[in-house]
């Protein structure tokens, strides 16, 4: 096959290219090339998804498949779309379960509310003040997919996705702390938390392109409460743990943040987004993903955290001090 991946220098679309790659297919990567390589083997064409014409340099090439990985720019889809959607045999956008409107509610499948569809050019530092927008954009480019794309089109609503080239820090904060040992300061919570390890996700992407896989999916591994998967990964890395649990309240007054971020806990779920990540993963696993063990996924988060320096500055999670000085505060 003749995949199309608009992206492919980072993270998701890096490990998709890799994987068609790998399988013998001819990747072509669209993207402007600034923010890393592509797989070895994969072609990259240079574009700016940010204007008009920006795939120009694609033009008179044809695709068996595309995937498309945009994150926060409806227009980055729509003008893809334009260019391709009617060309090529198999589509994939890759969106997510920040897509649902109602994350503090109990799910009940990939019919859940949306929130409402906002056309815009989203930016992270307008994500700081617009926590929705992220979703809100994804649910107008999905709609363009569905529109343009029809029957052709699988839509992935991924979950918190882990592994090689992780740029979020969250789960791999917590596969490094506890690889380190010692008292582990830990959310006193039990609600649940969903994973996918980013090559496992890659690899159900390019068998949906290959078997022509189409619908609505939410791309999650299955739901387990977060003390057991803390308490799981500990096991599989034989770390010697103590955990130090405190209650949300008393997280949030010693100035501790949830989920992610500066000064956080991550996959410490607010109420107001507890089954954020309880979605149904049986839909998934019956089209084809097929999760790792945990041991390999918690291995590729470690070997990614090395890689990247454990003693970076981090994009979530609690510095060894900021954690010792909670955890002291809580004694006192």
């Amino acid at each position: 096959m003749r995949i199309l991946v608009l992206g492919g220098t980072r993270f998701v679309g890096f490990s998709v290219a890799a994987e068609a790659v790998r399988r013998g297919h001819e990747v072509v990567c669209a993207a402007r090339g600034q923010a890393g390589r592509v797989p070895e083997g994969a072609r990259l064409v240079r574009v700016d998804r940010d204007v008009e014409d920006g795939l120009e340099p694609l033009v008179g090439e044809g695709f068996d498949a595309v995937v498309d990985v945009a994150t926060i720019s409806y227009e980055w889809v729509r003008r893809a779309l334009d260019a391709f959607g009617e060309q090529v045999g198999h589509w994939t956008f890759v969106s997510s379960i920040s897509a649902y409107a109602e994350p503090g509610a109990r799910p009940t499948g990939a019919g859940d509310p949306l929130l409402p569809p906002r056309t815009v050019h989203g930016t992270r530092e307008l994500m700081k003040d617009d926590p929705d927008l992220y979703g809100s954009v994804k649910v107008a480019s999905e709609q363009a997919v569905t529109a343009a794309a029809g029957a052709k089109a699988m839509i992935v609503r991924a979950g918190l996705i882990t592994g090689p080239g992780d740029e979020h820090d969250r789960f791999g904060y917590w596969a490094q702390r506890l690889a380190r040992g010692g008292r582990v300061l830990v959310p006193d919570v039990d609600h649940d938390i969903q994973i996918v390890d980013v090559r496992d996700l890659a690899a159900w992407i390019v068998d949906a392109a290959e078997k022509g896989t189409t619908g609505i999916f939410d791309g999650v591994g299955p739901a387990q409460p977060l003390p057991d998967l803390l308490t799981a990964i500990a096991d599989v890395l034989g770390a010697d743990v103590e955990f130090v649990r405190a209650s949300p309240d008393k997280l949030l007054e010693l100035g501790v943040n949830p989920w992610a971020g500066p000064r956080s806990l991550p996959l410490w779920l607010p109420a107001s987004h507890r089954y954020m990540a309880s979605r149904d993963a049986a839909p998934a696993l019956a089209a084809g993903l097929t999760p790792r063990s945990l041991a390999d996924a918690v291995a590729g988060a470690l070997d990614h955290e090395r890689t990247l320096g454990l003693d970076r500055e981090r994009e979530a999670g609690l510095s060894p001090e900021d954690e010792a000085e909670v955890i002291a505060a809580l004694g006192a």
